[in-house]
């Protein structure tokens, strides 16, 4: 099954509910979706996981409204996108409110892992979202616009401040460029 294209396996699980088929594609995206979701929750990784099972289950309820106008895994991270705003939504968290980055692991990275979920703490979520998307998942400007629904004017605004105010916490936290 792992030579099957994306849109293969969509259709396997859209017309005939394919349950090894969404196995699948659940397997080629739960790094990126998880990776995603780590960024911005700072390294909340139970909230992470949470969150992506939930992408998950509504990518599996709706794939039959996939109609491959961007690749899966756009569509699939618009989903992520738009979980991770119901969950910011629903617990009402305000711009003032300071996200404690979780410690996890003892790999020789912790540190810089923590810096970088600082750095992130200090973006606005729709920055964060943009960095994120670009910097770690490889994202272009347009790819970001479809997820997000932003503008691709307004999706440079944020990659610029962002990437403004991540170099200057870094700078002053000891990392030179």
């Amino acid at each position: 099954m792992a030579s099957l294209t994306d849109i293969s396996l969509v259709a396997q699980v859209a017309i005939s509910g394919n349950r090894r088929a969404f196995d699948e594609l659940v397997r080629r995206y739960q790094s990126p979706v998880r990776r995603f979701f780590l960024s911005q929750t700072l390294g909340d990784s139970q909230l992470s996981d949470d969150l992506a099972q939930d992408t998950f289950i509504k990518a599996y309820t709706n794939i039959r409204s996939f109609k491959g106008l961007a690749s899966f895994q756009t569509w699939l991270m618009r989903i992520a996108y738009n979980v991770f705003y119901d969950y910011t939504r629903s617990n009402h968290p305000t711009e003032d409110v300071d996200i404690v980055p979780q410690r996890g692991g003892s790999s020789d990275n912790s540190s810089l892992k923590m810096d970088l979920y600082a750095a992130l703490a200090l973006l606005k979520p729709d920055e964060r979202t943009c960095i994120t998307l670009q910097l770690i998942d490889g994202y272009d400007i347009a790819g970001i616009a479809k997820i997000t629904g932003l503008k691709d004017g307004t999706v440079k605004s944020h990659l610029s401040r962002g990437k403004e105010k991540l170099a200057t916490y870094l700078r002053q936290n000891g990392y030179d460029k």
